[in-house]
């Protein structure tokens, strides 16, 4: 659980980003401190409406830099001119507003909420399947407040997703501390199963996101769940297997239940069964027994594997883990590797991105973004942003068509092909027609795999 402080600058719009912000790491168990010197982490929420501006935001951002352990820039300046920031050789990570919860983490596993029951934010539905975690992770102090895994049965977990569809979520978003492990507890693994029910049971067009799961509990399900996902459109074809290091010493070291050749082997699998799908995965930066030539593998691993997104931290010591006796590395050598590594993940990431561009895509409008846009998800959960999104009457939870345009590294731009009134119309006068319904299943475009 890290102490956190922000600061924000502009408009209402990015006043709203931060509540979300705020949020999300308030239920991850995360606290608010007055000042940056009190905080593990700053994060600074950036506004670029003009010069002036922009120069008070690097001035800041390097009084940050130095008042603090760790700093995140997110906002205008950083998504449209992230490069003055590093220009001016400020250490910071550039992220984009959604990405900023998960990077504050440690690498640690999601701290639990006060229960597991559904909550509805907007038309995402936030379903936890169960609480506790099966792993002993040497640096993670989270495993104090879970306890042992303890799984609900599948059937009460459907229910739970039934209903949250029918309160108007479009977007069911499976979460736990590892999401992989459910159903250990009782002997089986059970989260294919409860995919596949959920998929297969609950009537509506509705997305499924499943959230944070090990490799040490995947690889063993790995050939069924990814079936599960090349069957079901509802489900993006999305997966978070934090790996945290290339080097099978240092995973050892950090009592991780997984080796590389592991990880390897799931995503080989996912491949195998995937023509697109969005790999997440995450990296701790300069463990207290990182040696160079690990830091070389994880560099090596990231380049193989190239994943659509990561999340990058740096080591930090917990209090009562067993990693906080270690004797840590230095502060510049954690910089150094944290951005040789954060350098690595904008360029695969504006890779992934710029591949969409020219393509046609179906997406769900998710939430509204800054101005009059709205941010939206495609088949693999990768990020689309439509600009002006009245004029094309979208609002959260509709379906449309449209062709990506541009990018701007970890998102990318879409255009709707049509209003979706006109597409409602559209789908409204087939189905009178015809006597059917028209599908709204997410397509699975066939792109090269690197």
């Amino acid at each position: 659980m890290a102490r956190y402080h922000i600061e924000t600058y502009g408009c209402t719009s990015n006043r709203g980003e931060s509540r979300q912000i705020e949020s999300a790491l308030r239920d991850a168990g995360h606290y608010p401190v007055e000042g940056p010197e009190d905080a593990d982490v700053a994060i600074m929420n950036t506004c670029t409406v003009v010069e002036k501006t922009e120069q008070n935001m690097l001035r800041r951002a390097k009084e940050l830099e130095s008042d603090t352990a760790d700093l995140i820039i997110t906002g205008c300046m950083a998504l449209a001119q992230g490069e003055e920031f590093r220009e001016e050789e400020i250490d910071a990570q550039i992220l984009h507003w959604d990405d900023v919860p998960a990077a504050v983490t440690n690498g640690e596993c999601p701290t639990p909420g006060p229960g597991t029951e559904p909550v509805l934010d907007g038309v995402v539905g936030i379903l936890p399947i169960a609480r506790g975690c099966l792993s002993n992770c040497s640096y993670c102090i989270t495993k104090f407040a879970t306890g042992r895994v303890d799984s609900p049965p599948v059937e009460e977990n459907v229910e739970k997703a039934r209903a949250l569809v029918h309160a108007g979520a479009k977007e069911l978003r499976i979460t736990g501390q590892d999401t992989g492990v459910y159903g250990w507890d009782t002997g089986e693994r059970k989260l294919p199963e409860l995919l596949d029910r959920i998929c297969t049971e609950i009537d509506g067009d509705f997305r499924v996101r499943l959230g944070m799961a090990n490799p040490g509990g995947v690889h063993g399900i790995r050939e069924k769940l990814a079936d599960v996902f090349a069957r079901h459109d509802e489900l993006y074809n999305f997966i978070h297997l934090p790996v945290q290091s290339g080097s099978d010493e240092v995973l050892e070291e950090m009592r991780r239940q997984h080796r590389v050749e592991k990880f390897r082997e799931i995503v080989e699998t996912f491949d195998s069964r995937l023509d697109y799908w969005t790999l997440s995965t995450d990296f701790i930066v300069g463990f207290p027994t990182e040696t160079a030539e690990d830091h070389e593998r994880s560099m090596e691993l990231f380049r193989e594997i190239r994943p659509e997104k990561v999340n990058i931290t740096r080591f930090s010591k917990r209090p009562g883990t067993d990693a906080a006796d270690l004797k840590g590395l230095g502060g510049t050598v954690k910089k150094e590797r944290s951005k040789e590594m954060s350098d690595l993940k904008m360029d695969v990431v504006a890779e992934a991105y710029e591949s969409m561009v020219g393509e046609t895509r179906r997406v769900m409008a998710v939430r509204e973004g800054t101005g009059d846009s709205m941010k939206c998800r495609d088949g693999a959960y990768r990020q689309v942003i439509v600009r002006n999104a009245s004029d094309h009457g979208i609002d959260p939870g509709d379906f449309l068509t449209v062709e990506v345009t541009s990018h701007q590294t970890v998102y990318a731009f879409g255009e709707p092909l049509e209003s979706v009134a006109s597409a409602s119309a559209s789908a409204t006068s087939s189905s009178a027609a015809d006597g059917e319904t028209e599908s709204a299943a997410v397509e699975r475009p066939s792109v090269d795999s690197d």
